[in-house]
């Protein structure tokens, strides 16, 4: 019986080993043979099985997504569905290296808008040339009880800029920021010697992040959601995040 068994863990051991070792195998052939015949993945940042047997997950520039075969023959560019599970994992997948922990947000480069007794937590990203935006922010007057971290992210042209660095540059930030948004009386021009280096930091840590469009949303848990959510999804988000 000693021996039976002895022989079952060795033999499980070598599946294990074999099946390691074939996925190995396959990340190297992957990673030899898609950089040597396109450029743009002479960089991956991973090879990883999906769960699709046969089909591996190749990312690239932090937050792309492709799929290729063992030998890297062939190269699918699209959403992975499990359609017995209906989800979309490459979707979820996304969204899961995007997540930010809200504590390594670098808040100095934001500005607080305070709402009732402002417990509750959110992030926005916002251009203040963005109508989508402007919508959100209409909607955010409905939302109680929360502090707005508002982080100034001007990616629509250089107006964007210009209206982004008075507002930065404003004695009185959020008065500004909701006097623009609301009622668009432009904010008054910054002095030369304000440092509005907060608004490039913004946009580089965006840019790290995949941060695409505004406004973008950042809650207290790392979750994310982009566009302008209407006041009740917000309320739904903050309360599972907070």
């Amino acid at each position: 019986m000693k021996l039976a068994r002895n022989l079952l863990a060795t033999l499980a051991f070598g599946s294990v080993l074999a099946v390691s070792l074939q996925a190995q195998a396959g990340e190297a052939e992957i990673r030899k043979n898609l950089a040597a015949r396109i450029p743009q993945f002479a960089r991956i940042d991973e090879v990883t099985k999906s769960p699709m047997p046969g089909l591996f997950e190749v990312r690239i520039n932090g937050f792309e997504i492709f799929y290729t075969d063992a030998d890297g023959n062939y190269l699918l560019q699209g959403n992975l569905i499990d359609v017995k599970e209906r989800r979309n994992l490459t979707e979820e997948r996304v969204e899961k290296l995007s997540e930010v922990a809200f504590n390594k947000l670098p808040m100095n480069d934001a500005f607080k808008i305070v709402r009732g007794n402002g417990k509750r937590k959110l992030a926005v990203f916002e251009d203040p040339n963005c109508g989508y935006c402007k919508h959100f922010e209409r909607d955010m007057k409905n939302v109680d009880n929360v502090t707005v971290y508002l982080f100034l992210y001007p990616v629509l042209g250089p107006d964007s800029n210009v209206k982004a660095r008075n507002i930065w540059c404003a004695k009185d930030k959020a008065k500004s920021w909701n006097d623009w948004m609301a009622s668009e009386v432009k904010p008054e021009t910054a002095a030369a010697s304000c440092d509005a280096a907060a608004l490039e930091r913004n946009i580089a840590f965006g840019r790290k992040y995949n941060i695409t469009g505004t406004p973008t949303l950042i809650f207290a848990d790392g979750s994310r959601t982009p566009g302008a959510i209407p006041a009740a999804q917000v309320e739904k988000q903050l309360a599972a995040a907070n």
